[in-house]
C-alpha cells in the first residue's frame, strides 16, 4: 500500500489530479478494527478543466501509469504496485468529503482519508448491504461528531434513510 500511495502522489506532484482522498473500505480501516477489502477507492478531483463540463477525461492518467509499468487492468481497476485502484472524480457530497478529508502518515507517507461522518453519508448513498455494515461499524467503534454527521445527512437529503437504518439496527 505504501508504494501505492506514493504513485498516487506522484500524480498530484505532476499535476495530473489536483487532490485526492482515500474512500470505501480502505478509508474504514482507519477508523475500525480490520476487516477484508480489495480494492482502494481513490476519489479523486482531477486536474482538468474541460472546456465541456460533462465530460471527464481520465485519459492522462492512466496514460502516466502506463510509462512506469502500471498497464494491468481487472475489472474497473488499475492495478498499482498490486492493489487495485479505481479513480472516482468528486462531486456533491464526494466532493465535500475530499475536501474535509484529514491528513495521515501512512508508513512514513502523506496522504488523506475521508472522515467517519463523509464515509457514513457516502455507504448510506451506496446503500449496498456490505456498505450498511460498515456504517454499523463505523457507529460503533469509530468516534463520530454526530452533529457534524447530521449536517452532512441533511445536506444531502440521506437524513431520513439514516433514520431508517438506525431504527431498524435496535
Amino acid at each position: 500500500m505504501k508504494k501505492t500511495i506514493e504513485v498516487i502522489n506522484e500524480l498530484k506532484k505532476r499535476g495530473l489530479i489536483k487532490d485526492y482522498a482515500i474512500g470505501g473500505a480502505i478509508a474504514a480501516l482507519k477508523w475500525v478494527e480490520p476487516f477484508f477489502t480489495r480494492d482502494l477507492d481513490l476519489f479523486i478531483l482531477p486536474a482538468q478543466d474541460s472546456k465541456n463540463k460533462e465530460l471527464l477525461v481520465l485519459t492522462p492518467i492512466y496514460d502516466y501509469l502506463a510509462t512506469k509499468g502500471y498497464k494491468e487492468w481487472v475489472g474497473q481497476w488499475i492495478m498499482i504496485e498490486g492493489i487495485p485502484v479505481e479513480f472516482i472524480p468528486t462531486v456533491g457530497l464526494s466532493k465535500e468529503a475530499l475536501e474535509h478529508a484529514v491528513d495521515v502518515d501512512f508508513e512514513g507517507v502523506d496522504t488523506k482519508v475521508m472522515t467517519p461522518e463523509y464515509l457514513i453519508a457516502l455507504f448510506l448513498k451506496a446503500g449496498r448491504d456490505k456498505d450498511i455494515a460498515k456504517i454499523k461499524m463505523l457507529l460503533e467503534q469509530a468516534t463520530v461528531d454526530n452533529s457534524k454527521l447530521t449536517g452532512i445527512l441533511d445536506r444531502y437529503k440521506l437524513l431520513e434513510k439514516f433514520k431508517r437504518l438506525v431504527d431498524t439496527a435496535k
